[in-house]
């Protein structure tokens, strides 16, 4: 049995960032994590650029620089990486949280295993969940979805050299992988519901991939869906009708949801909206002492709080249990 001041779920930007405000209030919190620190981040495409300046990607009081205007992936995984280890931050990663009890005393019992299969327990008057949500794409929910030729991640564009490749949706996303498939002579066709541009691309993306459209080097497909998948193709249904075209990969870049489940395992509510219960002066959950922290404190869409915004939920959750602490010392000394 392993006795924690505090655990946190999830080793990404926001739970790092919660750590280290923990630390600052005299709380040596543990962060339990299922995979590598920031892997949200290691999943991005290999040459991508952050669209956020550096100094709004930062925590801990840690400079973050670079020689550009905005940051690069592997910058992003260095800067966080050091991050971590300059503030000695505590994470057991490659381990995965199954449980999250309460107990008598209004602690809470952690459950888990580590890489090697190995069972382990944690006691702890505080849980921060701040688990992202890289794990739970949003599914199309279309026959032959779960074929070896469909992924929702884009990792780098070489792989579909000379390749016919449908890309559905129409964000930041699709176009950046559309431009750089284009470059590698991939035959691309994007497959969008929306009727026109996305006005969330980047202004000074937009102008080249429509230029890109326009000479016929990427098939824009608007009003659309695709509604099927097999070996040799996908049925996109338009304004036109259906049609089939030839394919050898598709890429669903249909963005991502952070998992609801887990948080209704352990007594969380949900509010008819479809978001989480919390606070959010504290970001305390309807449970006391179960907090939430980064994407997964989101209401509406999972890309409304991103590192920007979600870096300083620690903070709160800081403020808030130094707080607590304060009150329970001045009840003690009464008592006395």
């Amino acid at each position: 049995m392993n006795q924690e001041q505090a655990i946190i779920i999830g080793a990404g930007p926001c739970g790092l960032a919660a750590a280290i405000e923990l630390q600052a209030a005299g709380i040596n919190a543990l962060i339990i994590e299922k995979r590598n620190i920031v892997h949200s981040i290691s999943q991005y495409p290999v040459y991508m650029h952050f669209f956020s300046s550096p100094q709004l990607l930062e925590i801990g009081g840690v400079p973050f620089t670079t020689a550009n205007d905005k940051p690069s992936r592997l910058e992003a995984l260095n800067y966080y990486r050091t991050v971590a280890l300059r503030h000695e931050v505590r994470v057991n990663a490659y381990e995965t949280v199954t449980g999250v009890s309460k107990l008598a005393d209004g602690s809470y019992e952690l459950t888990s295993y580590d890489r090697r299969g190995e069972a382990k327990i944690y006691r702890t008057p505080t849980v921060i969940i701040a688990t992202g949500y890289f794990d739970h794409p949003n599914k199309l929910g279309i026959p032959g979805e779960d074929l070896e030729k469909v992924s929702h991640f884009f990792r780098e564009a070489h792989p579909y050299t000379g390749m016919d490749v449908a890309i559905i949706g129409g964000s930041n996303s699709a176009i950046d992988a559309a431009l750089e498939l284009e470059r590698v002579a991939a035959r691309v066709t994007v497959v969008y519901r929306g009727s026109q541009y996305s006005s969330s691309i980047k202004p000074w993306v937009k102008p080249n991939f429509e230029s890109l459209v326009n000479k016929g080097r990427i098939a824009m497909r608007f009003d659309s869906r695709v509604t099927a998948i097999e070996q040799g193709s996908v049925t996109v249904t338009g304004p036109s009708g259906e049609e089939q075209l030839p394919n050898d990969f598709v890429l669903a870049l249909t963005g991502f949801h952070p998992d609801r489940a887990f948080l209704t395992a352990i007594g969380v509510t949900i509010e008819e909206e479809g978001y989480p219960t919390f606070n959010d002066e504290t970001m305390e959950t309807n449970i006391p002492g179960i907090y939430l922290a980064g994407v997964v404190a989101s209401r509406r869409e999972a890309n409304e709080i991103f590192i920007e915004s979600g870096r300083f939920h620690g903070r709160k959750i800081a403020a808030h249990l130094r707080e607590q602490l304060s009150t329970e010392t001045s009840y003690a000394k009464q008592g006395n």
